[in-house]
């Protein structure tokens, strides 16, 4: 496995998708934080999803789930993605992006310049008392705090 990137803008700049579930019954959304490194001597990928979000029911049923970048021409598709919910409509019917099969039956897009396939190997509730006091003030007022996955990469297309 090889993928050269700018690791410290790529989730931050360019954005990327999380998406768990199977070809049959998937969600997706956009993410803009997120880290790879190595964790216990494996390549790791970590991403954040709040409860309420309705991927957060896929990415706690699964064991899989994978990380999609785009370019920036898709910007508006991650957009939509990022500010619509797949309980509510098709959002990626909207977003014009088209899914496709990866390994066993995983999901990532055509459009993806990399896709992530990660193996869920440790998950944590994020605890908000133990984040700073303007963090929890911006992002966990109103919201319980995300839940963190950390996914073993064990393929990159």
């Amino acid at each position: 496995m090889n993928f050269t990137t700018d690791i410290l803008t790529l989730f931050d700049r360019k954005w990327a998708l999380v998406t768990a579930g199977d070809i049959s019954d998937f969600n997706t959304m956009t993410i803009s934080w997120g880290g790879m490194g190595t964790l216990w001597s494996k390549p790791v990928a970590t991403v954040y999803v709040k409860p309420v979000r309705y991927t957060h029911e896929f990415m706690e049923a699964n064991d899989y789930f994978t990380v999609s970048f785009f370019e920036e021409e898709y910007r508006e598709a991650l957009k939509l993605l990022g500010s619509k919910s797949g309980r509510d409509c098709d959002k990626v019917a909207e977003s014009h992006l088209t899914p496709v099969r990866i390994g066993e039956n995983l999901v990532g897009y055509v459009q993806a310049f990399r896709t992530l396939v990660c193996r869920k190997i440790y998950t944590q509730e994020l605890d908000a008392s133990a984040v700073p006091e303007a963090v929890r003030e911006t992002y966990y007022a109103k919201e319980a705090p995300h839940t963190m996955y950390i996914g073993e990469i064990i393929g990159i297309g």
